[in-house]
């Protein structure tokens, strides 16, 4: 009989935490043949992530995942093997009691958020004790070997330089979704929260000697892409020029899409967790608009990203890369940092490439949560 696993899921303000909860459910599914419930508590996130989806349904079977509506009226329900709260998220109190009266604990473990802080490395894994007598674990995701790895589905990277290397099927995609680049021009996707520094950037891209294409897809940067254009609200297949600079709007796009789309690209700017990740996974240099933390907790988090990242490049490249993020989290102009990151475009490809590589040696995230589990029986 295989093991079962519940996995819970807070949807805050973005589609991150779903992000990730739903990919990891989906690869626990097809990649380990285990039974996963992913309790969700707002199914219109969902519904974005996977368009088939119904979000009025209480319970729907999707890509082998029991999908169950997270009410704040609770229902008793069978506790599963496996409990996974992801990202502190605080499970009902009725299942916790019945976590303790099964007559076999669950493992219970908190999936917490991506960070390469050296302290995650000391405590991944750690037991913390519980009142009610269970032990409940943390479990952190991570770019080093004493972590719990990447979300990475088997075959990922493989489909990836198949596609990366073959024109016609790029071009095919990028067809589809009604994009069609100037044959030399840099293909460029922005995924951001609200940010200042867009002004900067954009301007340089627009008096750039090479045509520039932004693929935005639809979401909270739209407000600041139309003040810099004058123009009022962007829907989704707008398509504005500026000089050298294109700009496209694109709608909210499935999971494996958007990994396609970022394949597609020369540099990718991403948001939060998931495509954060998934940027890395494309293989191209990338720029990360971290989420903003109380007391700027968020940028001692880009800082170890950032010095763990540049390991390999010129002092040059390094500084560059690192002036750029600074300025694209911070706040700041981002003109002349982009001209900067331009002077190693090609130094920061190959480099985006032996990360990812390098990344991908080690094991994935449901790889490491399945072995912990085996592990703990």
């Amino acid at each position: 009989m295989k093991a079962s696993w519940d996995i819970f899921c807070s949807v805050v303000d973005n589609y991150g935490d779903i992000g990730v909860t739903w990919r990891l459910a989906r690869q626990l599914v097809a990649e380990h043949g285990l039974a996963v419930r992913l309790w969700v508590d707002d199914l219109r996130a969902f519904v974005r992530l996977c368009p088939e989806a119904d979000g009025q349904a209480l319970q729907q079977e999707r890509q082998g995942v029991r999908v169950c509506q997270w009410s704040a009226d609770w229902q008793p329900t069978p506790v599963a093997d496996v409990v996974i709260g992801a990202f502190a998220c605080q499970l009902p109190r009725d299942y916790v009691t019945a976590m303790v009266e099964r007559e076999k604990a669950p493992l219970w473990l908190n999936l917490d958020y991506l960070s390469a802080e050296d302290w995650v490395e000391g405590c991944h894994g750690l037991p913390s004790p519980q009142p009610n007598g269970l032990r409940k674990f943390f479990f952190f995701p991570g770019f080093q070997a004493k972590t719990g790895g990447l979300l990475r589905e088997a075959g990922l990277l493989a489909a990836r330089q198949t596609f990366q290397q073959d024109p016609a099927v790029r071009q095919a995609f990028l067809q589809a979704m009604g994009i069609a680049p100037a044959a030399n021009a840099r293909l460029i996707s922005l995924f951001a929260y609200e940010n200042a520094g867009l002004a900067g950037w954009l301007d340089v891209m627009a008096t750039d000697s090479r045509p520039n294409h932004v693929l935005v897809p639809e979401g909270r940067i739209l407000g600041d892409l139309q003040a810099w254009l004058g123009v009022g609200e962007l829907a989704v297949g707008a398509i504005e020029v500026r000089g050298a600079l294109t700009v496209q709007v694109l709608p909210f796009v499935s999971q494996d899409q958007y990994d396609r789309l970022l394949w597609c690209c020369d540099f990718n700017a991403v948001r939060g967790e998931d495509s954060f990740v998934r940027a890395q996974w494309a293989g191209r240099p990338l720029l990360w608009h971290i989420y903003v933390q109380e007391e700027y907790a968020h940028w001692e988090k880009l800082e170890a990203f950032l010095a763990l990242y540049t390991k390999g490049l010129s002092v040059a490249a390094s500084l560059a890369l690192i002036n750029l993020w600074r300025a694209w989290n911070m706040d700041r102009d981002m003109g002349e940092c982009w001209l900067q990151v331009l002077q190693h475009e090609q130094e920061l490809t190959e480099h985006a490439g032996h990360w990812c590589r390098q990344q991908a040696a080690q094991p994935d995230l449901a790889t490491t949560l399945v072995q912990f589990y085996l592990n703990w029986i």
